[in-house]
């Protein structure tokens, strides 16, 4: 497994592009920037798989559509998201207006669905709190989780939002802290962690921190 890191946009977003030895590659949250997204995949030769959506918030799937364009292939994402991620709802001016949509949503990811592409099992994690049709994407063969915006290096994400819930967040929270230790954590936004040093030194998983 190959992980490229993009940062992306005015929130700085994490975009992650991860590919096999045949250079197959899955598209995670393509935010922003997606001149930078299909430059990437165009230097390295990369045949698109899948394009995969932790969830519906603006600076994760703004470059989408785009990015689909250049390069077809299947779009995931939760239901529940699905539903508002490009709509009128879901910009934030001055620096967002509303997602251009792709040509389809191919696919809806369900709590425990098990997937495989470009080789990859993966297993999809429902983990609603920072949006409410979240999902964490739990690599186990591999030993990596790509949290979106539920876990950070040190943080976890914001429950201020419309459609967040502190109580959701903390059940997702707690769904996540049963992964091994050594599983490393791909967030939304910041550097790369470990589930073992969240639960360590992570002071928004004590008992009440969220509210």
């Amino acid at each position: 497994m190959d992980i490229e890191q993009l940062e992306v946009g005015m929130f700085a977003s994490n975009c992650y592009i991860v590919s096999n030895d045949a250079s197959e590659a899955l598209v995670i949250d393509p935010g922003d920037d997606a001149p930078s997204i299909i430059e990437v995949i165009r230097r390295n030769h990369l045949q698109v798989k899948a394009y995969l959506l932790t969830h519906g918030h603006v600076d994760h799937v703004s470059a989408l559509a785009d990015v689909s364009d250049a390069f077809p292939a299947p779009v995931a994402l939760h239901p529940i998201d699905a539903k508002w991620a490009f709509e009128p709802v879901n910009q934030m001016p001055p620096y967002y207006d509303t997602p251009k949509a792709p040509r389809s949503i191919d696919r809806h990811f369900d709590d425990q669905q098990e997937c495989t592409d470009a080789g990859f099992r993966y297993r999809v994690l429902f983990t609603p709190g920072h949006a409410p049709g979240h999902v964490s994407l739990y690599f186990e063969d591999d030993g990596v989780l790509f949290a979106g915006d539920v876990l950070f290096r040190g943080s976890v994400g914001r429950v201020d939002l419309p459609g967040s819930n502190a109580r959701d967040m903390e059940a997702s929270l707690k769904a996540l802290m049963t992964l091994p230790d050594d599983t490393v954590v791909y967030p939304g936004h910041g550097p790369r962690t470990t589930i073992g040093d969240e639960r360590r030194t992570n002071p928004f998983l004590r008992p009440g921190a969220l509210g």
